[in-house]
């Protein structure tokens, strides 16, 4: 059974409770540091840290007169803190903790979705050595072209998913950066020394320069991971839907008891999962595009990002995990049909061996246009007439002459094609997730 996805541990990262929490202990640290340096009374921090409390619907009920949430935010602690509050908010402008404070919001979002990145590699790793003998025809351009085995594909999956994680991991690395230097980034009202603590405390790097805000190449980046990881989970579960097609059905996506795939045709088990995967994959694509276009301000600074990151980051964010729980479930309950994938492989009479018999003949000393010659032709009557590749073979004097029948038999030899799959799965087997 696919697990139900659970939307709350995400939502919960995006929710206003969450980013004004955020927004309140970058304030008091800032106050924090300031006591350190002398600037302010300890008993200011004390009376701060007893008193300074928000409540989202009196900020949003404030913000419908100033039209400005982190105004309609510090008015909301002032009315609770009192005469101590002059020390809030002293020397910064908004953006210090509209962008400390998302940067940590986007590091928590992107926590939870290493978590399932991780958990989705590792059961492909796993589905990929249990899979290491089930052989099955390899396509190129969607035609059949020589034999694998579906372990093979699922450890291309494995470690696609593992260059993933580590997109994922310097994508949180970036974002990890915070900034305290006021108004257009000079520390004009506030030593430096103040934002390195609120950092240190935060656990991001100060941002080596910055204007009002910090720069979006960061978040672009971060976008840009989330899209990639996207458009391999798109790759995967569109493969899984040309294999679950009725006349292929060497695998298929699982449906589960009392689900019905077509309101008209009671028969029908469509992918839906992995239609919606790939259906998905676009709005990330598209929400990483306008995270690029949000790189180029005004002299560095303006808002016009702001709007749009208030949708793509936390869209971004919420549908990536969505579809790697998802696409777990598949992985994991994918059903595989092994008989199927035998089939299929004969399903062109041998011609899945015709480069065994070119390089043969290569070997036997012909030119490769001499024996690409002569296996297309007969490779060609095969197509045409219905017939077996390998009795064509045997009957043509020019291909006999250099080969002998139990060379040529050898040329079919499904063993000899699969031999040295061993490195790769060796190399998965060495796989550290």
């Amino acid at each position: 059974m696919i697990e139900r996805y659970t939307l709350p541990e995400m939502a919960s990262v995006w929710s206003e409770e969450n980013k004004l929490r955020k927004w309140l202990e970058i304030e008091i640290l800032a106050v924090e540091a300031r006591v350190q340096r002398g600037e302010v009374p300890r008993e200011a921090l004390e009376d701060i840290r007893a008193r300074a409390a928000f409540d989202p619907r009196r900020v949003k009920e404030i913000e419908e007169t100033v039209h400005h949430d982190v105004i309609a935010f510090l008015t909301n602690v002032a009315e609770n803190v009192g005469q101590a509050s002059r020390f809030i908010h002293y020397g910064m402008t908004s953006s210090d903790i509209l962008d400390t404070g998302l940067a940590l919001q986007m590091r928590e979002a992107m926590d939870l979705i290493l978590k399932e990145a991780a958990a989705l590699t590792s059961t492909l790793k796993a589905r990929a050595l249990e899979c290491r003998d089930m052989v099955m025809v390899g396509r190129t351009h969607g035609v059949h072209a020589e034999p694998m085995v579906f372990g093979q594909k699922l450890a291309l999956w494995a470690f696609e998913m593992a260059r993933n994680v580590e997109r994922l991991r310097r994508a949180r690395e970036v974002i990890s950066c915070g900034k305290i230097s006021g108004a257009v980034g000079t520390y004009a009202h506030l030593d430096p020394g103040v934002e390195e603590y609120v950092c240190s405390k935060l656990g991001l790097r100060p941002a080596e320069v910055s204007t009002q805000v910090l720069q979006r190449d960061r978040h672009a980046e971060y976008l840009a991971a989330l899209a990639v990881t996207g458009a391999s989970l798109e790759k995967f579960a569109l493969e899984v839907r040309g294999l679950q097609r009725t006349e292929v059905r060497e695998a298929e996506e699982p449906f589960r008891r009392g689900q019905k795939g077509s309101s008209a045709m009671p028969h029908k088990r469509n992918p839906i999962l992995c239609e919606r995967i790939c259906g998905l994959a676009r709005i990330l694509r598209s929400n990483a595009l306008a995270a690029l276009e949000n790189v180029a301000l005004w002299h560095e600074r303006d808002i016009s990002h702001s709007s749009v990151e208030r949708v793509i980051i936390p869209d971004s964010t919420t549908l990536l995990h969505y579809m790697l729980v998802k696409f777990h479930g598949v992985v994991r309950d994918l059903s595989l049909y092994p008989e199927n994938m035998r089939r299929n492989l004969e399903l062109t009479r041998g011609l899945v061996f015709s480069e065994s018999v070119l390089l043969a003949l290569v070997g036997k000393g012909l030119t490769r246009e001499e024996a690409y010659a002569l296996v297309q032709r007969n490779a060609m009557r095969s197509w045409s007439t219905g017939r077996d590749f390998r009795s064509l073979l045997l009957e043509d004097p020019e291909v006999t002459g250099h080969l002998g029948r139990e060379e040529l038999e050898a040329c079919f030899d499904l063993s000899s094609h699969l031999r040295n799959l061993g490195r790769i799965f060796q190399r998965l087997e060495e796989l550290v997730i």
